[in-house]
């Protein structure tokens, strides 16, 4: 079992995606999807562009891991699926990809595709140098109520800036369960950056 860090920099609930009752790593972090296996945490941390550096935003471990072409082709995971004009959970789906029968990778219209709905070939690259998508139903997601983690073991589990960390301190990694185990599994609050998107009355545009 390993435990991976990494840093997140946006946050609307595209990758991960903590919607309909599993988290889902299915775009960027192309290393992390390809390496991770079956029972591994990831562990997201949040940034200084979130103004919640060293933070815990979620952690999932991974109950699934399968294929794009599997991912788009599953009627059970369509709800994860980009609708444009739909809501904001609906709008940052990440069931965007699959290769057709040439073997061509197709992208959804979505957060990873240009305005118009073209295909972003630098965002298509980038997410298919993985062709996994990692799945999880034992997860924490915090978002914008992400959760402080002791001082001492920030060094150990927080990566400064990209990339990925694995986490080895045994004590760490205790802490990190240590307060996992204050809060029931699942969905918290919304994504840090909803509050983009929101009105004068408090509700969502």
């Amino acid at each position: 079992m390993k435990y991976i860090s990494y840093v997140i920099s946006r946050d609307y609930g595209f990758a991960p995606n903590p919607f309909h009752g599993k988290c889902t790593l299915a775009t960027c972090k192309a290393d992390i999807r390809e390496y991770a296996n079956i029972g591994d945490w990831i562990f997201g941390t949040g940034s200084k562009s979130l103004k919640c550096q060293h933070r815990l935003i979620y952690a999932m471990q991974v109950s699934d891991k399968i294929t794009y072409n599997e991912y788009w082709n599953d009627p059970k995971y369509n709800n994860k699926k980009p609708i444009m004009n739909g809501s904001l959970i609906q709008m940052y789906g990440d069931n965007i990809y699959y290769k057709d029968n040439n073997n061509i990778w197709f992208q959804a219209n979505s957060h990873h595709s240009h305005e118009d709905g073209t295909i972003n070939y630098d965002n298509l690259d980038r997410d298919t140098k993985s062709e996994y998508v990692l799945l999880s139903t034992n997860f924490y997601y915090f978002g914008r109520n992400h959760i402080e983690l002791p001082q001492e073991h920030i060094s150990h589990i927080c990566v400064p800036r990209q990339g990925r960390k694995y986490i080895k301190n045994k004590d760490s990694i205790r802490a990190l369960f240590n307060i996992l185990e204050e809060y029931p599994k699942g969905y918290h609050a919304d994504p840090i950056w909803f509050e983009k998107f929101k009105r004068h009355d408090g509700k969502y545009s």
